[in-house]
């Protein structure tokens, strides 16, 4: 049984979901550490592309809080991060290799460490890029939690020294992500920013296709996509959808896709959190090929595998009704027994919990 905890999170953001899947990984995260009794105090960069574009200013799951600097952090919350049980620093923080030794000198009972965007941090690191984590700095998290399972934890302990890496999995808050009932609008859709690794995927899976099917309808959401991509007239452009409009999108949708980065792809064991939102919703899931896809998803049973333009216009036109329903199916009743907030914070919580028991035997 896991103890309550009294928690201090410092992340990216909590507050804006604008070009950014941190909001939605920690909401749900925080939201289900509250239904198990612990309190979480969010910490946030105050900037101002995110204070412009707040869709939750006010979240009723933990206490939030924004800093300006690193000297307005240490003095205004520098005693509760000692006093906190655990405190856990994400990725992409502004000043993030700062921050981490800001922290790490006020000695806080357990640190760790969230890495969102694990295959990226590790490419970025082998290249000497550490804007937002060191390399010298991952021995010092007591827990190493990663977005990526697989063979990345072995490699983090074994290359880079982490004293215990272990997956955290983005999830889905299964209260907020539901089929609405909707009639089904568009036949093909994707919710992402842009990304210039993404983007031929996108190309082939979603835009080709599009062209190839001028009597259907697809959409695709997102911010930052350059003026310059050609759009087919039958898809449909959402500069910015935010979190409480996911489920209609994706309710009203035949099909989903899923595209995943490059670096991703290359480490494996890394599913997006539009993986777990749309199969909350009930909505059958099209995906990129990457190593330890299967293991959440099935192929054939709870999601459709594709690799190219052909695979994407034959899934459109061939799979019947009944046949997505079973697709769909499928993937909603492997989302709600693993990988909702409720369970991801259970996560958390027993990895905190055995790291304490290790301490403990230890003395």
């Amino acid at each position: 049984m896991n103890q309550s905890y009294d928690l201090v999170v410092i992340g990216l953001s909590l507050s804006s979901s604008w070009g950014n899947g941190h909001a939605t990984t920690f909401r749900a995260l925080l939201r289900g550490l509250k239904a198990q009794g612990s309190r979480v105090l969010f910490l946030e960069r105050d900037v101002p592309w995110y204070a412009s574009n707040r869709d939750l200013p006010d979240p009723d799951f933990c206490e939030l809080e924004y800093f300006t600097s690193l000297e307005d952090l240490a003095e205004r919350f520098g005693p509760t991060l000692q006093a906190a049980d655990a405190v856990m620093i994400g990725s992409y923080v502004p000043e993030g290799v700062a921050t981490i030794d800001a922290v790490a000198a006020l000695e806080p009972q357990v640190l760790c460490f969230y890495d969102i965007d694990t295959p990226v941090t590790l490419a970025k690191l082998e290249r000497g890029d550490e804007e937002y984590l060191a390399r010298r700095q991952i021995p010092i998290f007591d827990i190493y939690f990663s977005f990526s399972g697989g063979p990345v934890l072995d490699r983090l302990e074994q290359q880079y020294g982490a004293r215990a890496a272990l997956p955290l999995y983005c999830s889905v808050d299964a209260k907020r992500y539901q089929n609405t009932g909707e009639l089904e609008h568009w036949d093909l859709g994707y919710l992402g920013t842009y990304s210039p690794d993404r983007q031929p995927v996108l190309e082939r899976l979603l835009i080709e296709p599009a062209r190839r099917l001028p009597q259907m309808r697809f959409v695709v959401a997102g911010p930052q996509y350059p003026a310059e991509i050609d759009w087919p007239e039958n898809v449909e452009r959402i500069e910015h959808l935010p979190p409480a409009e996911h489920a209609s999108f994706y309710s009203r949708q035949r099909f989903t896709l899923n595209v995943t980065r490059a670096d991703m792809i290359a480490a494996g064991w890394s599913p997006s959190v539009r993986l777990f939102e749309a199969a909350a919703c009930r909505t059958p899931v099209i995906s990129d090929h990457w190593d330890g896809l299967t293991d959440f998803f099935p192929e054939g049973e709870a999601i459709t595998i594709a690799q190219s333009s052909d695979d994407v216009v034959a899934a459109l036109c061939s799979t019947s009704k009944e046949k997505r329903a079973a697709l769909a199916g499928a993937a909603y009743q492997r989302v709600m027994e693993g990988h909702t907030g409720t369970e991801r914070a259970r996560d958390l919580l027993l990895a905190l919990d055995q790291h304490r028991q290790r301490l403990r035997t230890a003395v």
